[in-house]
């Protein structure tokens, strides 16, 4: 009897023991079938919610049906909504069908519109047509222009030919020029070529230079060039040198060769170097040692 009393003690023990980890286990299955029902998820057990968990998972169904109905999904039956989410539900699609109308996107309902509203839309039309044809969109109906909105859509349709023309960009219809903008026009596209020139990128003419401006491109690329071999990048072409240019690049390397081994840091090459340096290099590093 006593070894019998004391197993069941134990027993007690251990399953205090347990408890909390028991009742978290639950917890957390509790939580997560909550959060699965307030979802609306197959996986939702009803018969396990409390009261209050039910009048919770009521509130989110009915607040995702509300949002099913603002968004015009199947599932809205505006027939489970209060009278006063009807009226709400009722000015927003009347307000979404209105911006609809307006802005020219979306499902437009016109029998819908209040007559003020109407006159809105059909001036944000008009407004739309006119941008449109000044912009050159396909969507344009020139028929439905005043002759003063005609006047503006040819003025910005000649202003984007003459800017396209100067910029070689977009659609240039050369033909539509006036001779003053033509002018205009072979003037930016000379500045342009030119620009291309000086800084050795984009489409460069040389033809199409004056011998002047050939003159100093030259001398800018021949310096590009002197300041690239000095860098020695790979862009260097050192059979443009002159022998003065050459040679003074030989001593700027030499001297960064026999600085390089005297100091110990960059590249050096020690065949380069005289036999008073390389006495020097040998001197000095045999010191540090």
């Amino acid at each position: 009897m006593k070894i019998s009393s004391r197993i069941w003690r134990y027993a007690q023990v251990a399953l205090l023991s347990f408890w909390p980890i028991l009742l978290f286990g639950q917890s957390v299955d509790r939580a997560q079938n909550l959060a699965d029902c307030k979802n609306g998820w197959e996986s939702c057990d009803r018969s396990s919610l409390s009261q209050l968990e039910s009048d919770q998972v009521a509130f989110a169904e009915h607040r995702r049906h509300i949002s099913d109905c603002r968004e015009s999904f199947q599932s809205c039956d505006r027939s489970k909504l209060t009278p006063q989410e009807v009226i709400a539900l009722a000015l927003a699609d009347h307000k979404q069908n209105v911006g609809n109308c307006k802005d020219g996107i979306g499902s437009c309902d016109r029998s819908q519109l209040t007559q003020s509203e109407a006159r809105e839309t059909a001036m944000a039309q008009r407004q739309r047509n006119l941008e449109y044809c000044e912009n050159g969109y396909g969507d344009c109906d020139r028929s439905s222009l005043t002759q003063v909105e005609l006047g503006k859509v040819e003025a910005s349709l000649r202003q984007r030919n003459v800017s396209d023309c100067r910029d070689s960009t977009g659609s240039c219809d050369r033909s539509r020029l006036t001779p003053s903008e033509a002018l205009d026009v072979l003037a930016a596209e000379h500045q342009n070529n030119l620009r291309s020139c000086e800084n050795g990128w984009g489409p460069c003419d040389r033809s199409k230079l004056t011998t002047k401006e050939a003159a100093d491109i030259a001398t800018t690329e021949h310096q590009r060039n002197v300041a690239a071999c000095a860098a020695a990048e790979d862009s260097c072409d050192y059979t443009t040198l002159t022998a003065t240019e050459a040679k003074s690049l030989a001593d700027v390397e030499h001297k960064r060769n026999y600085m390089a081994c005297l100091r110990g840091s960059g590249y050096c090459d020690p065949s380069r170097l005289s036999e008073d340096e390389t006495y020097s290099v040998a001197r000095t590093n045999g010191g540090h040692k």
